[in-house]
Formats: structure tokens, sequence, C-alpha cells
């Protein structure tokens, strides 16, 4: 078990309730944003292109175990409220959906900083409703604006139990840039972090 955080919550009642939301009937989705784009960790058994509306991407997310350390932070994405989003709907298997979405839960929400929402997916297929991890701007892992420096210390630092963030943030550009979408912000990233040598 970690120790406690200053922006950690328990993750077991975030997954109680998003378990009860779901009800256990009908079809289980997930918005893939992020990682779970280039490394779901589950066979998805649909996947289509997705949008949701009124939040976007953003690498401002304070990762103290995935991809940092609590002496080194690192940076994750989020979806935080405002603009639009490009990933995709993933939908798990149906006769181990609990399950996987247990197991994913250990990945995604180590310490509960997430707050997972079900937001509406517009799909070519048609709209539907999909878990997405997202992040509330007063919560203690956001990050504002980081000046290139300091981004550029953490892309040369901060390393988890998963990687490097540096790492992190080029297999999402690429990954996404594979499924048709550009992210001008993180391509700016990873410009940045390749101009200065990190790549």
């Amino acid at each position: 078990m970690h120790p406690a955080l200053p922006d950690s919550r328990d993750p077991a009642p975030l997954l109680a309730r998003t378990l009860h939301e779901w009800g256990g009937q009908g079809p289980l989705w997930l918005f893939a944003y992020g990682s779970l784009i280039w490394k779901p960790d589950f066979d998805a058994v649909e996947q289509h292109p997705a949008q949701v509306m009124g939040w976007h991407r953003c690498l401002r997310m304070r990762s103290r175990i995935n991809r940092g350390t609590p002496e080194q932070p690192g940076l994750v994405l989020a979806l935080v409220r405002g603009g639009s989003c490009r990933g995709l709907a993933l939908r798990l298997p149906d006769e181990s959906a609990e399950a996987t979405l247990r197991q994913l839960w250990l990945r995604e929400m180590p310490t509960g900083t997430y707050t997972p929402r079900w937001l509406r997916c517009h799909t070519p297929q048609g709209p539907l409703r999909a878990l997405a991890f997202t992040l509330d701007r007063h919560s203690p892992a956001h990050v504002g604006a980081l000046a290139d420096q300091e981004l550029l210390h953490i892309l040369r630092h901060a390393q988890g139990r998963y990687g490097r963030t540096l790492d992190y943030l080029v297999q999402t550009e690429e990954a996404l840039r594979r499924c048709g979408i550009t992210d001008r912000h993180l391509a700016s990233q990873v410009r940045l972090a390749r101009q200065h040598g990190l790549l």
C-alpha cells in the first residue's frame, strides 16, 4: 500500500460508486484519450473513434507513482473541463467487464486522483456513454501552465513504476497520430523535448 500523498483519495469508494452507476447491465465503455489508446491492458471487443465535448486532454496531472515519485513528481494526461477531445471508445468484454475494470483501477487510480465520470461520446455509430478519467482544476494534483524549463526538468528527471514521463508523452503523441488525431499541444511538447536533446 502506498503512503498517503497530498493529492490522494481512497480509490475503493470511487470504484464502488462507479460500479453502482454502471449497474452491471449493458456494455461498459471506456473513453481512451492517453495511454489507454496504446496500452489498454485488455482486449476491447469493440473500438470506435470518439469525441467528447466540454473536456480537453492536457498534460497537467501530477504523477507521484506511475510516472514520477513523491520526490520528483512526473506528469500524466487528464481530461479537464473546456473544449473537446478526440480519442477512442473501447468496450470491455461483457463476461469480464467488472473484473477488467477492477484490474484497470489498480493502474489508473493508485491514489484516487482522477475523478471518474460517465461522459457522452460521439462516435460514427452514434452516441454512447463511456467512463472517463477526469481531473478537477481545484485538485491538488492539477498543475497550472508550466514554463518550458519546468517542463523540461520534469521530462529529464521524472520516472515512476511505469517509466518516464518523457516516454509516456512521446508514446501517446505517436499513438494519437496513428489514430489520425492531431494534438498540437502534445506535438509542441514533443518538439520541445527534441529541440533540447531529450530525444
